[in-house]
């Protein structure tokens, strides 16, 4: 078994590439993870990313494939493996396909948890785990008993600095954005599968796992040696940065199979073309292929267009979210400044309260005192 986990942040892939270990057999292999270990260990790769991580630039494609690479040729990855984070765009999934059909090891599924956007935010921003233990719990679903702290070793629960809605929404945008193409890549080569992320995590897990034994049972593709020649000019090319557009690397191709072009290749292109029967046969066919192309050309159009509304989509929930999210701390604004109001009428009222008490107990003081004044009087004058 051979997969890729494809999911947004908070959508369970970490949950769920565990679960699918223990049942299995086979590891996990998170790029983010190689990255960590391979720069604590201080391994010759690690040692790269490290000077390209200081120096606050991202670490190329080629030093995350060569770590993948060296992970695969563990005894516990020849049955199969689980990737997870990577690839993340179209580049790194032509580079990974490129790396794991020279090893013998070409992906037999691409598995897409797809979550709502708002059960995302409401996950993540939920989200406590133990700083003991590593346990993950959920303040709106799956709260701790004991509070603040964790139900296994009781260690303190906290909350990650960056899982706010902000930082939250603009990683989902981005992976929104890199997501889309990746997934129409995938579906080309008939090896996407997506299914919904909420619910309970068994049933996901069932999901999966339904998936994962269906791909086991079909028969593997036997790999031929034969590779055509824009094939073996992509191979010599070396994996570009992350940032570095498809469309360089495929001039660069067009470029290096005009090089390779031998001058009998150039003769025959720039020859005049004589017509016989085989020849015009031939013609035939290409322009009955044209309308095809155009027919594949338009879909390609339609697709660039669903990308894009849905993009538009999902900026228009986010700005939705936004507007919500203002509104509240609006609301909760006003009904502070109301509390604080009635406060200070409360307050005004009890001290009021207190004036008049205190005017009624220093006019029965005088009044008494009139009335022992008058006594004394009487008195004086009967003696």
């Amino acid at each position: 078994m051979r997969i890729v986990l494809v999911g947004a942040p908070g959508s369970g892939k970490g949950t769920q590439a565990k679960m699918l270990v223990e049942k299995y057999g086979i590891p996990q292999i998170s790029t983010g993870d190689l990255l960590r270990e391979a720069v604590v260990a201080k391994t010759p790769l690690g040692l790269q990313a490290k000077t390209a991580m200081d120096a606050g630039q991202l670490v190329s494609d080629q030093i995350v494939l060569s770590m993948i690479k060296e992970r695969l040729s563990d005894k516990d990855a020849s049955h199969g493996f689980i990737l997870d984070g990577f690839p993340r765009n179209i580049l790194q999934a032509k580079a990974l396909d490129k790396l794991l059909v020279q090893l013998g090891k070409p992906l037999q599924g691409v598995i897409l948890i797809d979550v709502d956007f708002d059960l995302l935010i409401q996950r993540i921003t939920g989200r406590r785990s133990c700083s003991s233990c590593g346990a993950v719990y959920n303040i709106y679903t799956t709260p701790s008993k004991l509070e603040d702290h964790c139900d296994r070793c009781g260690g303190n629960l906290h909350h990650r600095a960056d899982d706010n809605e902000a930082t939250i929404s603009s990683r989902l945008r981005v992976y929104e954005m890199q997501t889309s193409p990746l997934n129409e890549y995938y579906h080309q080569q008939n090896k996407h599968y997506k299914l919904q992320g909420s619910g309970d995590i068994q049933e996901i897990f069932q999901k999966i796992c339904n998936i994962i034994d269906a791909l086991s049972k079909t028969p593997p593709q036997e790999a031929t040696n034969r590779t055509s020649k824009i094939d073996r000019l992509q191979n010599k090319i070396t994996i570009e940065e992350n940032h570095h557009d498809l469309d360089d690397i495929d001039k660069k191709i067009q470029e290096k199979t005009k090089e390779t072009e031998t001058p009998s290749e150039k003769k025959a292109e720039e020859a005049p073309k004589t017509l016989d029967k085989s020849t015009a046969n031939k013609e035939a066919t290409t322009m009955a292929a044209k309308p095809k192309k155009a027919k594949s050309a338009a879909k390609k159009k339609i697709a660039k267009k669903k990308v894009a509304i849905k993009k538009k989509v999902v900026k228009k929930k986010i700005a939705a979210k936004k507007k919500a999210v203002k509104k509240k701390v609006a609301k909760k604004k006003i009904a502070t400044k109301k509390k604080a109001v009635k406060k200070k009428v409360a307050k005004k009222k009890v001290a009021t309260k207190k004036k008049a008490v205190k005017k009624k107990a220093v006019k029965k003081k005088a009044v008494k005192k009139k009335a022992v004044k008058k006594k004394a009087k009487k008195k004086a004058k009967k003696k």
